[in-house]
């Protein structure tokens, strides 16, 4: 009886275990409050930063403002971690990372590269 219980118990852990993975986001939904974490164990993502648009996934304009960081590529970066919608890891090798970004001067080209 009791091993009938603990197989019923088991089958069911996996069954609810293996069927949650975590929400992956799309990189061109990165957008927003941004934080530059330490820790790449802690970031959303890893990013890689180009030296050229043409190879970037994602062009990227810096918002000075918060409130117009509201679309694909306009970020505002964010020193308190509790107000930022994305963590993200700045990686020093292309191959680790998740995306790249270009960082870009003109807020009309700001936007997913893909």
């Amino acid at each position: 009886m009791i091993r009938k219980l603990l197989l019923i118990i088991f089958t069911c852990y996996l069954l609810v275990g293996t069927a949650y993975s975590p929400k992956q986001y799309d990189p061109c939904e990165v957008y927003g409050a941004i934080y530059i974490e330490e820790n790449p164990r802690r970031a959303h993502f890893k990013v890689y930063e180009e030296t050229s648009e043409s190879f970037a996934d994602i062009l990227v304009f810096e918002q000075d403002n918060k409130l117009y960081a509201d679309g694909q590529g306009k970020w505002f970066f964010t020193k308190n971690r509790d107000f930022a919608d994305f963590f993200v890891y700045f990686e020093t090798e292309r191959g680790l990372a998740d995306f790249s970004v270009y960082y870009t001067d003109f807020e009309s080209f700001a936007g997913c590269n893909r």
